[in-house]
């Protein structure tokens, strides 16, 4: 598919997916991967090439650059958009994409030889796509459109605005970065080197999300010290550490699990459980919207922990190790709206509706916002993220790509 307008979209999008770039959550290096190190170097080097200023790379390995404003207006706002360059814990490693066009809005869609297919009955969203190219997987691995669909939007608004002088714009910030998807991405972005008034993440959804609000987040680790014994002379003697674990985990509402919520509701999400009789670890994240809530259900996690130690001659058999990882923007960015009205305003004047709600998850923003940079985030267009059945239209990402050069002019308004 040629877009006119966009011509390297499609295509840049295709050659960054075929690029393994998964961040790892054991790695102690920053970034996390030499893999996200090499990808952002070839990337800073096509930021150059397109003529952006100041390209540099932050001790963070966040690669900032900038575009000149081409008009003179001092009350026009320095805006950044912001997206990351790796992927989630799925299989990365040889990408391939299938390209669908013309869908027909009802026809499953098979996933090269892999045995797995899409198919509207499981993925109603497929019905919206009707007439549009279709990028998928092959079944053997994710695609990656979180957030390389981001990341091929924003540099192809670039390649417009440099490419097209006589559109005008004020002071442009970028910023690409990395270990987005293990949570540790933005801890320390530079937001006065980066130098905007405020910002976007284009790291969202489907068609017309704009999200402003997010979970605070939390990583909680129980490790459980037990007493293994010979079984047949166990009694009154044994504390098997898998049992306590799977009583620990029972004292958790039934319907506090994210396979049982929705909207604004939070939840404790197990993420991994492993041991043996003599020692268990446990692994959960802790989400809600509402920090009193988030603050509620990280003690629940402590005061389980004591009950249970209490039970065992007040020995300290399970250990919680709790840390916070991001908090809910919008309890920054309700007191300062200008970035979320102007980014409303550009969807509506291209006709896209903008999904306004909560985000059950999180972006870079939650975490760049509360550094001090008011940071929303934008729809990108992915589907079924993180998973072999990822897929992203080719006519959201041009509107995408649209979106961020409609609040550009908007914002000269």
């Amino acid at each position: 598919m040629i877009n006119e307008k966009y011509p390297e979209l499609m295509n840049r999008f295709l050659r960054y997916v075929k690029i393994d770039t998964q961040s790892d959550e054991d790695s102690k290096t920053i970034p996390s991967s030499p893999k996200e190190v090499a990808f952002l170097r070839d990337l800073s080097m096509e930021l150059e090439t397109l003529g952006l200023e100041n390209v540099r790379t932050m001790p963070d390995g966040y690669v900032f650059a900038e575009l000149s404003a081409n008009i003179d207006d001092d009350n026009v706002p320095t805006i950044g958009f912001i997206a990351h360059v790796d992927t989630a814990d799925f299989n990365a490693k040889q990408v391939n994409p299938q390209i669908i066009p013309n869908y027909d809005g009802h026809s499953e869609i098979v996933l090269g030889n892999s045995g797995y297919k899409l198919t509207v009955s499981e993925f109603p969203s497929l019905k919206k796509y009707t007439g549009h190219t279709l990028i998928t997987t092959d079944g053997t691995t994710l695609l990656g459109a979180d957030d390389k669909a981001g990341v091929a939007e924003i540099v192809s608004a670039i390649q417009y605005l440099v490419t097209h002088p006589d559109v005008k714009h004020g002071a442009l910030r970028f910023a690409f970065g990395p270990d987005e998807e293990i949570g540790i991405g933005a801890d320390h972005f530079d937001t006065d080197a980066f130098g905007a008034d405020f910002a976007y993440t284009v790291d969202g959804g489907p068609l017309g999300e704009l999200e402003w609000e997010t979970f605070n987040a939390a990583d909680a680790r129980v490790t459980i010290a037990g007493r293994n014994v010979h079984p047949g002379t166990a009694k009154n003697s044994m504390i098997n550490a898998i049992q306590v674990a799977m009583d620990f985990h029972s004292q958790l509402p039934d319907h506090d699990r994210p396979e049982n919520t929705e909207g604004s509701e939070g939840f404790w999400h197990l993420m991994m459980i492993e041991g043996t009789p003599e020692s268990a670890t446990m692994r959960y994240i802790v989400r809600d919207h509402n920090r009193k809530q988030f603050e509620n259900r990280k003690q629940k996690l402590v005061d389980i922990a004591e009950q249970f130690n209490q039970k065992f001659a007040h020995e300290q058999r399970i250990t919680v190790t709790i840390n916070d990882q991001y908090y809910n923007m919008g309890e920054i960015l309700k007191d300062d709206m200008r970035s979320v009205n102007l980014a409303e305003a550009a969807m509506r004047s291209l006709d896209i509706k903008p999904i306004i709600e909560p985000v059950r998850g999180g972006t870079d923003g939650s975490k760049i916002t509360f550094l001090g940079l008011p940071t929303p985030n934008l729809f990108a267009g992915g589907e079924n993220m993180h998973g072999r059945f990822e897929y992203v239209s080719a006519q959201v990402m041009t509107q995408a790509t649209d979106t961020i050069l409609k609040i550009i002019a908007l914002s000269q308004q």
